[in-house]
């Protein structure tokens, strides 16, 4: 059995498969990234490497082939263990083992086992359809250099239009900023006048209305009739209780302690059954009641209920 296909399935979802008797195939999350002097780009990927330290059985291995195969757990793990004998033969005898999509495993001059990873397959779902492309590189073409080539063989040589002397427009233009002049300087005056007529206008306008304010205000005999609002009280039915108690210094003290946590705590009348009930509020509505009710289980009274009566 080729247990290296398993073990790459295996790859795509698990950060470490072990096999056991033999080592570890570890990944690890590589970002994507450029090499500047290829101008190839490479998506991110997961990079395999091996540990041959980590040779426990953690089942991971073992149960995925029971299932893929149709065998028992035992006889998934004496398979393993076949395969392994083979590997660790090959290695002693200085082959390389190659594993199809995982990577090359050899012996080096101290025996110790080195591990080159394969390329080919990508193990990070997340970068599935991305591949590694080669940016083409960019032309620039240099036109500043042409241009100063050809301004030194044809240059570019401006010459002053003759212009015809009109004396009598000079006179013209005199004549009408003289005439701009004094429409601005009339027109200012004028602007003035009516300005002035507008203040005294005002002037007379307010003191007529403080005359009549204060003429309203001396002549008024009897008192205005009083307002009465009639404002509909809501009805609050729904009741958190935090606890009942024999003892009412008891139903203070929890009183105190939920006003003192923000709560808009009550103590309401003792029950028939002689307890002092205390509340953590009161609402109007059956859903935010069962809201905050279910808040204040989780996170300070697990035994709190929800009491439906009208106060």
């Amino acid at each position: 059995m080729k247990i290296e296909f398993y073990i790459s399935q295996l790859l795509y979802r698990y950060q470490c498969v072990a096999v056991p008797g033999f080592g570890a195939f570890l990944t690890e999350i590589q970002p994507a990234r450029l090499n500047e002097s290829t101008m190839a780009f490479y998506p991110p990927r997961k990079v395999v490497s091996f540990n041959f330290h980590l040779k426990n059985n953690d089942g991971l291995l073992a149960n995925h082939i029971s299932q893929a195969e149709k065998i028992s757990y035992e006889d998934a793990v004496a398979q393993i263990e076949t395969t392994v004998s083979g590997w660790k033969l090959a290695l002693q005898l200085h082959k390389l083992l190659e594993l199809k999509n995982i990577g090359q495993l050899s012996l080096n001059s101290e025996n110790n086992i080195v591990f080159e990873p394969s390329d080919s397959l990508n193990y990070l779902t997340s970068s599935f359809g991305l591949s590694t492309f080669v940016a083409p590189k960019i032309q620039r073409e240099v036109y500043k250099e042409e241009v100063g080539a050809l301004e030194e063989k044809a240059p570019i040589i401006f010459t002053p239009e003759r212009r015809n002397s009109r004396p009598y427009l000079k006179y013209a233009a005199i004549f009408v900023l003289g005439l701009g002049a004094a429409g601005f300087f009339g027109n200012d005056y004028y602007q003035k006048q009516i300005d002035s007529e507008n203040l005294i206008v005002q002037k007379t306008v307010q003191k007529k209305v403080q005359d009549k304010i204060q003429e309203a205000t001396f002549f008024i005999e009897s008192p205005l009739p009083a307002v009465k609002l009639n404002i509909k009280e809501e009805k609050l039915a729904y009741h958190i209780v935090a606890g009942a108690f024999r003892n009412e210094e008891n139903a203070q003290k929890i009183f105190e302690k939920l006003s003192a946590k923000g709560y808009k705590a009550r103590k309401i009348a003792k029950n028939k059954h002689g307890l002092h009930p205390v509340l953590y509020g009161s609402f109007s509505n059956y859903a935010e009641a069962q809201k905050a009710m279910s808040k204040i289980q989780k996170t300070e009274n697990p035994e709190a209920w929800l009491l439906i009566q009208e106060l």
